[in-house]
């Protein structure tokens, strides 16, 4: 037996699916009004920013190389190990550039010593120069007066040869012979004092001889000074260089030590990579014509879930990433296709922005900015 339907039922069926039919409207009004909004949403975002996912975060990476050659003796630092500035990473044996160090200011004080001697040398050969000067002036003044003495026998020698060849016969022989005598003793006299002076001089010139060797041997011997005194220097320099150090607060990683091993001068041991972060965004060379220094801009992280920061344009590169590569592109060839160049834009954090954040960063992590240029 089927069943009846009561007349009042019959007419409130339809009402309930008036009553629906509002409900779905206002559904599909919301709907297409969400759409609506999100449509002018991105056409704004559109006019208004420029967006780029061909960015990353950076920071200053430091290289730790060995400064020395040399066995290491302890690393203390490890993988991921955060460091302060000054602190100590690694340590190399410094016992053979101390050994540098002792032989170096050994030459120094051989060197002093040379000196010394060299500068005696020349005191003394400055003294046998004076005395020369001595001698020379003595010698002249008796060839001075040798020639006075010589002058006058020869005068007395002509006048007694006068006397004795004139008629008179005045003197005798003997006082011509005397005077005679007196000549040849002059003679004599002025022959000696040239000697003297001859050697004198000679005296002098070896003098002169000696003070020139010996001041040469004094500047040979400083030089040998200074050459000491960098060789204890670069000795010393090297000894600081076996403690290697951070030169800067950070956080280590890319180990490359082990205790005992022999490490080159220049060896990498350590990356270190201080927190202080910034984001290099690459734009198209066509979305740059409105950006511009301190315009703001939207950072979202990858990493961090898209998790989004609050940063500022520090500036845009002078040239285009191309021309910064090893082998930049020459356009001057037959084959030539255009591409659409990108410029590195230097984007920093706002500190306020990444408060409790700083430890998740990392230098090379990819984003995605955007910029509001209007």
């Amino acid at each position: 037996m089927s069943e009846s339907i009561h007349p009042e039922d019959a007419v409130a069926y339809p009402a309930t699916r008036k009553k629906r039919r509002p409900l779905l409207t206002v559904g599909v009004l919301a709907l297409l009004g969400c759409g609506l909004a999100w449509s002018v949403h991105t056409a704004q975002l559109a006019f208004s920013t420029e967006k780029t996912d061909d960015a990353y975060i950076t920071g200053r990476v430091h290289r730790i190389a060995a400064g020395v050659e040399g066995p290491l003796l302890e690393v203390v630092a490890d993988d991921n190990e955060e460091v302060k500035s000054g602190q100590v990473l690694a340590r190399i044996d410094p016992k053979e550039y101390e050994i540098l160090e002792k032989q170096a200011i050994a030459a120094l004080e051989q060197a002093k010593a040379g000196e010394l001697q060299a500068q005696a040398a020349a005191s003394e050969a400055r003294a046998s120069s004076r005395q020369a000067d001595a001698n020379i002036s003595m010698a002249e003044a008796e060839v001075l007066q040798g020639r006075s003495k010589l002058d006058l026998a020869q005068s007395t020698d002509q006048r007694n040869d006068k006397l004795l060849r004139g008629s008179m016969h005045a003197i005798s022989q003997a006082e011509s012979d005397v005077s005679r005598s007196d000549v040849a003793a002059a003679e004599a006299i002025v022959a000696a004092g040239e000697a003297k002076l001859a050697a004198a001089q000679a005296g002098k010139e070896a003098a002169q001889s000696s003070i020139q060797s010996a001041e040469a041997r004094v500047v040979s011997a400083q030089a040998d000074i200074a050459a000491g005194k960098a060789a204890i220097e670069e000795a010393r320099r090297k000894i600081e260089l076996t403690t290697v150090t951070a030169p800067a607060a950070g956080r280590v990683g890319n180990k490359n030590a082990e205790s005992g091993n022999r490490v080159q001068k220049g060896q990498p041991l350590y990356a270190l990579v201080e927190e202080d972060y910034w984001i290099v965004g690459n734009f198209k060379e066509t979305q740059l014509k409105n950006m511009k220094e301190g315009q703001a801009v939207d950072i979202a992280v990858d990493a961090l879930g898209g998790k989004h920061f609050k940063g500022t344009i520090d500036g845009l590169a002078p040239a285009t990433g191309a021309q910064f590569a090893l082998l930049p592109p020459d356009n001057a060839t037959g084959n030539f296709t255009k591409v659409v160049q990108r410029v590195p834009v230097k984007i920093t954090f706002d500190r306020e922005s990444i408060r409790g954040s700083e430890a998740l960063l990392r230098a090379g992590l990819s984003a995605v900015v955007r910029v509001s240029v209007n």
